[in-house]
């Protein structure tokens, strides 16, 4: 029985830019401006995603490419625009100018991943999320209604470190996996600056680095209680200078 189909991509597109505005109001169409990315050189970001790609409705999915690989593309898709969305929040409500900054270059780098990811996916027919997942969703409208050094904390901590170990070992794993030459060539370009992304989030003093030095709670207990803390994450953010995975 054939599957039904799912939304265009520019409905897509469309849903996904008014999920982001209604979430992020005080952060305008990118969350970005007066905060330009170093990565950009201050350039604006990419519009909400999942990008600009367009395919038709009509087209059917390419049988040649490989289950796993077209359940990544998609996975991969929907995380993507999630941080995105996030980013923007953080891009434009963040009280540290330094989270301020590190949001602004997710949202810059992980627009042109994603708008990359999207021509990919076009070419070989895979049809894209319209938006985050629900509780993905649901993380956005919580970090939404943060403020101040709590929304700070939250963003650095839950997208700037733990969803980016997420996304490492994922793209380490599906490295090894996926059938796809090209689809494993995006994965290889993209996986540094996942690493590198991690790094940056475990140098910011939000991410938890400097949970020992507050109180006598102990050294293995040093930002544990924290949901965000992934294990074996205490170490690598306590040194600021592990990669992660």
């Amino acid at each position: 029985m054939r599957k039904p189909s799912m939304r265009t991509i520019p409905l897509a597109f469309s849903l996904a830019l008014s999920f982001g505005v209604a979430l992020a109001q005080t952060t305008g169409s990118s969350g970005t401006s007066g905060t330009g990315s170093s990565a950009t050189g201050g350039q604006a970001a990419p519009a909400a995603q999942p990008g600009t790609g367009a395919r038709n409705a009509e087209t059917r999915k390419d049988d040649k490419l490989a289950r796993g690989d077209r359940k990544f593309i998609q996975e991969a898709a929907e995380a993507g625009m999630y941080e995105v969305e996030a980013a923007k929040i953080a891009a434009g409500k963040a009280t540290d100018p330094a989270v301020k900054s590190y949001a602004s270059m997710l949202v810059d780098q992980h627009s042109a991943a994603n708008n990359e990811l999207v021509q990919l996916a076009n070419s070989k027919k895979v049809e894209l999320p319209a938006a985050p997942s629900r509780s993905k969703r649901r993380d956005v409208e919580k970090l939404g209604k943060l403020s101040g050094k709590e929304l700070d904390q939250r963003f650095v901590r839950e997208v700037g470190v733990k969803d980016h170990q997420k996304d490492i070992r994922k793209f380490e794993k599906a490295s090894k996996d996926v059938k796809d030459p090209q689809l494993k060539a995006w994965i290889d370009k993209t996986l540094p600056h996942l690493r590198e992304h991690l790094a940056a989030a475990q140098k910011l003093p939000q991410s938890g680095a400097d949970a020992s030095a507050m109180g006598n709670r102990g050294a293995g207990k040093a930002g544990g209680d924290l949901d965000s803390t992934p294990k074996g994450a205490a170490t690598g953010t306590n040194t600021g200078n592990k990669t992660g995975s």
